[in-house]
């Protein structure tokens, strides 16, 4: 048995490593380095797993392809922040690089920083058979967009909050479950991910409440608990920052609210009580306190209604084609903005909701047309011009026609139409 024969000790200098790789053998080795030996030591691994070093930040960025071939990658940003916000859910399917990107803060912070930034409505509707289905609208492409569909935990529920914060994520939280009741639940849709994502759940259990955001914060208050079988008087916020809710003073009675906004700082809210009798209440969040309204703005106060610029306005009609503006100093809801173009007062007609949409009024019905107001010319302007500050957007379910208005009153009698629940305006 032949014995086994041992690798030689090699130093460095006489290692056949070292020699051009090009001399394949060990005679030619010694042709050039006379007195080499052939190094005998194995390729050592330290273990089964070798540690590589990591490339820094840096490496990685020069070994990734550019946003845009050719282009370095901040004038590569600098192109796509201009694209319209309609096509960013396809930029999004090119690669995983523009998939983050336009995920992330710092994209849709630049948008808006540049003032590029682009708001579109969000509508929440209950069709005819009970379902929650939702929308996107694009007013300066007038076109509806499509959306990932609504959490099965809210496909049927009832009397639910919907609040905006950030400017681009969209809250939906509490309700009445059909089988399980009054919810804590809160979940979000992201407009730059367009993506659902769960938030904490509300301290409390409650349906129909009322809730508003001021400073960026959520306020919820009232509402009632299936579980009590009673009218609430609670009120929490929850704080993005913090990620956490929390309770504040609660109302000076309970409280089901029927129509919420905030006006200079400060929270009203008017509803019934708990004997069903007509209540009003004012928030102060600075001094986190309750307390009774008695003026005029809340004798006169309509749904839907919203502030703008220091400016609190209502619809004064069904369909929603004259505004009631608040005079401060009257104390009274004296002032009209009218388009002298009424509809009709069939449900599908009639206006439920109003929000500000870029520096303007918008005006949603339940078949989804909607109409804009101009209400920044309105103290300019008297009472005969006024019908041209309305401005009708074609969207979807919009009638054009006499025909088509009166067709859709006759239908509104004879069946049960869908109607909206919620609306707000998301930006990105």
């Amino acid at each position: 048995m032949d014995r086994m024969i041992q690798p030689p000790l090699v130093d460095t200098t006489a290692c056949l490593c070292r020699v051009d790789a090009g001399l394949k053998t060990v005679a030619g080795a010694k042709r050039y380095v006379p007195g080499t030996r052939l190094c005998l030591q194995p390729s050592i691994k330290p273990s089964i797993h070798p540690t590589r070093n990591k490339p820094s930040r840096s490496d990685r960025s020069r070994n990734q392809y550019p946003l845009l071939p050719g282009l370095p990658d901040d004038l590569a940003i600098a192109c796509l922040i201009r694209v319209p916000r309609a096509e960013h859910r396809k930029l999004r399917l090119v690669c995983k690089r523009w998939y983050r990107l336009l995920s992330g803060n710092f994209f849709y912070s630049l948008r808006k920083s540049l003032g590029i930034a682009e708001e579109w409505i969000y509508i929440i509707k209950r069709d005819r058979d009970g379902k929650i289905s939702w929308h996107a609208f694009d007013p300066i492409y007038q076109l509806w967009q499509p959306l990932p569909p609504v959490p099965k935990e809210y496909s049927e529920a009832l009397g639910f909050g919907c609040a905006v914060l950030s400017g681009c994520h969209l809250y939906l939280f509490g309700g009445k479950d059909p089988l399980k009741g009054s919810m804590r639940r809160v979940i979000f849709y992201s407009a730059r991910t367009n993506k659902w994502h769960r938030a904490p759940d509300m301290l409390r259990r409650r349906h129909f409440f009322g809730s508003c955001v001021i400073n960026n914060c959520l306020f919820v208050a009232g509402g009632e608990n299936e579980g009590v079988h009673r009218s609430l008087r609670s009120a929490e916020v929850y704080d993005p920052n913090k990620n956490r809710w929390s309770f504040i003073s609660d109302m000076s009675t309970a409280m089901m609210p029927l129509i919420g906004v905030v006006y200079e700082g400060k929270w009203f809210l008017k509803g019934l009580g708990p004997h069903r009798q007509v209540l009003s209440e004012v928030y102060h969040p600075e001094t986190d306190s309750w307390g009774p309204v008695y003026d005029g703005m809340v004798t006169g106060w309509r749904n839907p209604s919203t502030s703008l610029n220091g400016h609190l306005y209502a619809l004064d009609c069904k369909d929603g084609c004259k505004l009631r503006i608040y005079d401060k100093v009257s104390d009274s809801w004296s002032k009209h903005i009218d388009s002298k173009m009424h509809l009709g007062s069939s449900r599908a007609l009639e206006a439920a909701a109003l929000v500000p949409l870029n520096g303007k009024l918008c005006i949603i019905r339940n078949n989804m047309s909607i109409s804009l107001v101009d209400v920044s010319k309105s103290d300019h302007l008297g009472g005969a011009t006024a019908e041209n500050l309305w401005e009708n957007i074609a969207g979807k379910g919009q009638f054009k026609t006499l025909v088509s208005i009166l067709w859709s009153s006759l239908a509104g009698r004879s069946r049960l139409k869908s109607h909206i629940v919620h609306c707000q305006v998301l930006q990105a």
